[in-house]
Parts: structure tokens; C-alpha cells; sequence
């Protein structure tokens, strides 16, 4: 169910954080409030609020994503196809290679079985009390690395590290056609239409800056394989900008699907994948840098397209 409020005159400033106003909106615990923001239930002004600092204005108008009583969903059963593998794991977080067809966190359709219950679950069994909090997000059809934190100030930390483009965010694409130029930057502002996919704009007013740089590291007929470095980390931000440059990213059903498709990618996945992660821990300032081998799909296309060569 989705809650709508605005930030009343009489709210005082010190109160006007995003964790004061769920708790007034939803009159709910502070605990409950601290789960909503950590989950991306909240916007406002069409971002995601997930720090619970987040100063509003009066007037501002809050979207939360609330259920007070959540119907009880089944309970999610194991996919052996689609496990995570633990990567690193200390007392603050916790990072995993996610594989393609998982969600990272439920939608608005509740799913039971998620990156994130998963590892919920995973911590139940072997430490028990630890959380799992969401810090980034990558899409349904593609695999990498991600990092989740076990308490909200965590949290709070990896994600002014992540708004302030601290950690290095490398991806390997499989994209249509050569691609003639060896490096290259694509820069845009990306809007959202109704139907929530990404596009886009010139004008900086109506869209988030996105910045992603490329490095090819293979040419084949008719596929080239990427590096691909977020400067910035928009969503969707890789797909639309080599969708943008005519060489989308194969298996990509939403941007340019008919051109993203290949007779030796017979899968439902997109050739996108997480494949380096570096950051600093939030609690003992260490520089850290985790990779995660390419996905079997990948190894076998390039054994097939260079066949086809």
C-alpha cells in the first residue's frame, strides 16, 4: 500500500529528518521507520530516501511503500539455479556474487525469495542476529558483486561512500556489433517515463547525471566484449548508454531487445556482469577490492562466436 504525506508547516526543522517524518506519517516505531528507509520503501521528489538524516523541506511530498499488515507470504522456496556465493564476510558486512534472475530486494509485489532473504536467511543459520541491509542494487538479469551491511550505521557509511563515487564499480559487457573506438566516455542525463524505463536528456534539469567509461577487450563479427567503469551508478545506467550508442548490451530485453538479441546467446539473462568492487571498510578505513570470475554464459559465447568466425 502506498502512503502519501507532506511534510506539514508545523513539523520543526530538527524534526524534518526522514526518519521523523515515516515515524509521523506511519505513527510507527523508530525501529520500523529505520527498516523502511533501509529497504527503499520511502521517496520523495523522485529519489529514493535511505538515509534516515535526510533533511525535508515543507511541503515536500513522501511516498512510502507501506504495508501494516502484510499479508503472509509462502515460504520462498530454494532455487538451485539461482544461489549466491559469499565472497567476504566480517562483523559489519557481508559481500556476495549475486547470480542473474535474482531480484537484489523485493518490489512493490512483495517477492519472498530475494538476493536480500536469502541472505537474511543464510545469516539466521550461521550468525544469528546479524541483519542484511541493501546498500546498492543490480538488476534481475545480470550477476556480480554486491556488498550489504550488517546494521543501519553501516549502512549509513557505505552509502555516502557510494553518493560521493568513492568505490571502483568495473563491469564486464557482451554488447551487438564492433565497436570501432578502443576507449570512450558516455555521458547523459537520465530520465524516467511512465513505465519506468530509463532514457537520455541533454537538459540537466530534467535528469540524473550518468557517467560510464568503456575499454574494449575483445572484437569479434558481429559482438565486442567491454569493460565498462561507473563513474556514477544511475539505474539502468550501462544499458541506456550503450543502447544510446547503437551497440546494446545482448540479452538486454528492454532496451533496443530486437538489435540486443544473438543467435549464441540463447538466454534469458543480459551479458552484463559485476565484476570488480573496491571500497573502503566502514569501520577500519582498509581499501578493499573483491572480483568474481565471468559466468559460465559468458565463457561459453565467446568459445561460440569465435566459432562463427
Amino acid at each position: 500500500m502506498i502512503i502519501n504525506y507532506t511534510v506539514p508547516p508545523n513539523l520543526p526543522l530538527p524534526a524534518r529528518t526522514a526518519l521523523h517524518v515515516v515515524q509521523t506519517a506511519l505513527k510507527v516505531h523508530r525501529s520500523v521507520a529505520e527498516k523502511l528507509l533501509h529497504d527503499g520503501a520511502v521517496s520523495s521528489r523522485g529519489r529514493t530516501l535511505s538515509q534516515t538524516h535526510t533533511k525535508l523541506d515543507i511541503g515536500d511530498e513522501v511516498e512510502i511503500d507501506y504495508a501494516p499488515q502484510p499479508t503472509k507470504l509462502p515460504k520462498a522456496k530454494a532455487n538451485l539455479s539461482a544461489r549466491f556465493e559469499v565472497v567476504y564476510d566480517d562483523e559489519q558486512i557481508i559481500v556476495v556474487n549475486k547470480p542473474a534472475g535474482l531480484l537484489t530486494v523485493p518490489t512493490r509485489k512483495r517477492e519472498p525469495n530475494t538476493l536480500q532473504s536469502q541472505i537474511r536467511k543464510w545469516l539466521e543459520r550461521n550468525q544469528p542476529g546479524a541483519k542484511a541491509t541493501c546498500v546498492h542494487r543490480l538488476d534481475r538479469g545480470v550477476s556480480g558483486l554486491l556488498v550489504f551491511a550488517k546494521s543501519y550505521e553501516v549502512a549509513d557509511k557505505l552509502r555516502e561512500q557510494f553518493a560521493a563515487r568513492k568505490p571502483e564499480r568495473k563491469y564486464t559487457a557482451i554488447v551487438r556489433g564492433v565497436v570501432s573506438s578502443d576507449r570512450g566516455t558516455f555521458r547523459s542525463y537520465l530520465a524516467t517515463d511512465e513505465s519506468l524505463n530509463r532514457y537520455s536528456v541533454s537538459d540537466p534539469a530534467a535528469g540524473e547525471l550518468a557517467i560510464t567509461h568503456y575499454r574494449v577487450k575483445e572484437r569479434w563479427h558481429d559482438a565486442s566484449l567491454l569493460q565498462m567503469q561507473l563513474e556514477t551508478g544511475r539505474r539502468n545506467q550501462i544499458r541506456v548508454h550503450l543502447a544510446d550508442a547503437g551497440h546494446p548490451i545482448i540479452g538486454d530485453p528492454r532496451y533496443q531487445a530486437e538489435l540486443a538479441e544473438h543467435p549464441c546467446w540463447p538466454l534469458k539473462r543480459i551479458a552484463l556482469h559485476a565484476e570488480t568492487l573496491g571500497l573502503t571498510h566502514p569501520e577500519t578505513g582498509e581499501a578493499l577490492q573483491f572480483s568474481a570470475p565471468w559466468p559460465q554464459e559468458f565463457r561459453d559465447f565467446r568459445r561460440r562466436v569465435k566459432k562463427k568466425v
